[in-house]
């Protein structure tokens, strides 16, 4: 901050700076200070919205700036939040409730068990969460067919070495699952869920719109990073058109 080129002092002398002047350079300081040590892409309660403000996903607030948000994190209010759901989650433990799909513990819910979900199965090691990994979702439309899609970006830096090597290579697992096999919220047809499973971090749940997905070759697909540890999905919607004509029988080629 420049404190020498003000008006009224003179060259050298170094100007008073007001008090407001100052507060603006401690914050911003400390703005820088907190960057160095706290990697935001990796917040998973962070969130940009379409008005360039962020929003606490935990404590439902919302922020005109990122140092804004780091202030915000540090404070009693987004603590407390972040305590009571420790709390909420040894409750869990304690009740046999799986955190992971909010079953019972030996319960398979319908689309769990291809991703190894829900219960003590044969063959399931125990692993010890260690929390949620950040991620980043990304809205994106087809400029020739103008459909909708989302690219899904995970970062699991700590992510054991027989998950990453899952599969020949395959990394980590995702699905798509009905709103009715899951209760950790109500049922809504409207929505499904995508999964990913990833020890040991605990499996992401996203609410997605319950649309056909458009399964056609380079239209879905995922790609695992080794190295950067960084796992991709894009799913693509299908559009109302493709839809109709794929409920149709006899038109098997789709529109043209």
């Amino acid at each position: 901050m420049d404190y020498q080129n003000r008006a009224g002092s003179k060259f050298g002398g170094g100007g008073v700076a007001s008090q407001s002047a100052t507060n603006a350079d401690r914050r911003e300081r400390l703005r820088k200070l907190a960057l160095e040590h706290i990697d935001l892409d990796k917040d998973p309660y962070i969130f940009k919205n379409h008005l360039g403000s962020f929003e606490c996903r935990l404590c439902l607030t919302v922020h005109q700036n990122d140092g804004s948000y780091l202030a915000h994190t540090q404070g009693r209010k987004h603590q407390t939040n972040l305590a009571r759901r420790a709390a909420q989650e040894k409750r869990d433990v304690r009740r046999d409730i799986d955190p992971q799909t909010g079953l019972p513990v030996g319960v398979v819910g319908a689309g769990f068990g291809a991703l190894g979900l829900g219960g003590n199965g044969k063959g399931r090691r125990p692993a010890v969460k260690i929390g949620r990994p950040g991620y980043k979702i990304t809205k994106v439309r087809d400029p020739v067919t103008r459909a909708e899609g989302l690219i899904f970006q995970l970062q699991l830096p700590e992510i054991s070495r027989d998950a990453a090597a899952a599969g020949g290579g395959g990394g980590p697992k995702w699905q798509v699952v009905s709103a009715f096999s899951q209760r950790v919220e109500d049922p809504d047809r409207n929505f499904q869920y995508l999964l990913v499973a990833a020890e040991p971090y605990e499996t992401c749940g996203f609410k997605i719109p319950s649309r056909e997905l458009d399964r056609r070759e380079g239209r879905t697909f995922e790609y695992w990073d080794p190295d950067a540890k960084e796992y991709w999905i894009q799913i693509m919607f299908m559009t109302e058109r493709e839809e109709r004509f794929n409920a149709a029988p006899g038109l098997v080629g789709g529109p043209r």
